[in-house]
């Protein structure tokens, strides 16, 4: 750094140190416009806190997901005085936390005991694949950061029940795929019916994004409380309907759920596998079968109710 200067000034190792970017890794920002090229200052390039705060930038907008296309095109909205206050304030609304929970810490010691205290590797390998569990590093107990405190409890109480863990991270798979499909319909309606009008600029204006920041706030809790409710009223049918067929004398005996082969149209797995990808499709047709499954069961539950005199 100059000590001449009374702004810091970097050469491009300097820049890369600070940064935390390789030198390969600037030199292509560079190339692809993201970022300034340096002041030529005799036989070598001189950077400054600009560029820096730049490069920091870019890696901020890389961790919560923009492509460097996308963040192409917010640098230069930036760049030409439309204001990126706003842009930026929306994605941090976007990328912040969705609950109000807060995320625990938890002792490798106290989570074997939590699960019969015999140690499972298996299963801790699979909770941290899961999300459920994330490393701690550098410590010199083996500790887990569980970013919700209260998946790992019902984990636990499954467990307790007698439910195996293989089970439990299977189930939480599966509807993990549901919810996320859940998620992305409330996604498109929220998108087609408000926030359309703040994404009609590609990147939205500075006052677009600020109000757009706002609506996000305002609406955050709604796709929680209309699953909480259609949840509760679900289970309140099905399970009452579930106890009825079990409790009759005549119910077929309880057995085991065991998957079946089923032969599907090489047309239709197509169609899944564009639509979910090759991994989702045997969660995409067992959704689809269940919410069918589901719907004709009320549609029976109304038709047979009987009609008021």
């Amino acid at each position: 750094m100059s000590e001449q200067s009374a702004q810091p000034e970097y050469r491009i190792e300097d820049l890369a140190h600070h940064s935390g970017a390789t030198v390969r890794t600037i030199r292509a920002y560079q190339d692809r416009g993201l970022l300034p090229r340096p002041e030529r200052r005799g036989r070598s390039n001189v950077y400054g806190d600009a560029h820096l705060a730049r490069l920091r930038q870019i890696a901020d907008l890389l961790d919560r997901g923009y492509t460097l296309a996308s963040i192409k095109e917010l640098l230069e909205a930036w760049d030409t005085g439309r204001g990126l206050g706003g842009v930026l304030g929306l994605v941090a609304e976007v990328h912040g936390p969705w609950t109000d929970e807060e995320a625990a810490r938890i002792s490798r010691a106290e989570l074997d005991a939590r699960f019969g205290g015999t140690p499972d590797e298996d299963a801790i390998r699979e909770a941290v694949e899961l999300g459920v569990l994330e490393r701690i590093p550098d410590r010199e107990t083996e500790e887990y950061l569980v970013p919700s405190p209260q998946e790992l409890a019902v984990a636990v109480e499954l467990y307790a029940a007698g439910v195996p863990l293989v089970a439990i991270t299977g189930h939480l798979r599966e509807l993990r795929d549901q919810v996320e499909y859940i998620a992305s319909r409330f996604l498109e309606f929220t998108t087609e019916h408000v926030f359309a009008r703040y994404l009609e600029h590609r990147p939205p204006t500075d006052a677009d994004a600020t109000e757009a920041a706002t609506m996000v706030r305002r609406l955050r809790p709604l796709a929680q409380q209309t699953v909480d409710a259609e949840l509760a009223r679900a289970m309140q049918v099905l399970a009452t309907r579930h106890l009825q067929l079990h409790l009759s004398p005549d119910a077929p005996p309880v057995r085991d759920d065991e998957p079946r082969p089923v032969a599907l149209p090489a047309g239709t797995i197509r169609a899944v596998q564009d639509l979910v990808g090759q991994d989702g499709v045997a969660a995409f047709v067992t959704a689809a079968a269940e919410r069918e499954v589901h719907k004709r069961t009320l549609d029976a539950l109304t038709a047979s109710r009987p009609e008021s005199g």
